[in-house]
């Protein structure tokens, strides 16, 4: 991985970035790895991954050698929702990437009441927003919210108290009903990670 972030670093050294983001997950037999990129268009994510092909260090410190440990990988380019911006946590800590996935209709059907869900959580305190993508390839309707947390226990702490805020409980009980699934998980940074 490490050997993947020198040369996505050099490759994107030049560039001011836009809210684009291209995630990979892959699965092997004892882990789950998401790795988030960040792209400044589409033509910027095609030369990038055309100079990661022929990048013969890659290649051999990180691709080979992990293929065997992959048996199954999906890849998703998601934007910024319009209303929300990146934000950077004031320190170290753990995230949670809560993945929802939504009825068909895109933001244009759930998109206010799903806004308001996400505010009523963040307007307790408890948490960090990070940011909010929404799915323009891979599995359409699909909302990741990436959030920070000091520790585990934090975020605990605070959803336990948000599930007796009547005005959090109002707002999930809106946007639930716009939701198929939900799945969230438990980050932590790996020691190279710009997050760390």
């Amino acid at each position: 991985m490490l050997v993947l972030r020198s040369a996505l670093t050099r490759a994107l050294a030049s560039r001011t970035l836009a809210p684009q983001v291209c995630s990979s997950f892959a699965t092997g037999p004892r882990q789950y790895d998401g790795t988030f990129y960040e792209f400044h268009n589409f033509a910027h994510r095609t030369e990038v991954r055309k100079a990661l092909a022929k990048d013969k260090e890659w290649q051999e410190q990180f691709l080979i050698p992990n293929l065997a440990l992959i048996d199954k990988q999906e890849s998703e380019i998601t934007y910024l929702v319009p209303w929300c911006k990146i934000e950077k946590p004031p320190k170290e800590g753990v995230y949670e990437l809560a993945t929802f996935q939504m009825k068909p209709g895109g933001p244009a059907l759930w998109g206010d009441a799903f806004k308001r869900a996400v505010h009523a959580h963040v307007n307790l305190g408890y948490t960090k927003l990070v940011g909010v993508f929404h799915t323009e390839y891979g599995a359409l309707n699909r909302v990741h919210v990436l959030w920070w947390n000091e520790s585990a226990d934090s975020r605990a702490a605070g959803r336990h108290k948000s599930h007796e805020d009547p005005r959090v409980v109002a707002a999930v009980r809106e946007s639930v009903n716009y939701l198929v699934s939900q799945q969230n998980m438990l980050l932590i940074p790996t020691s190279f990670s710009p997050l760390k």
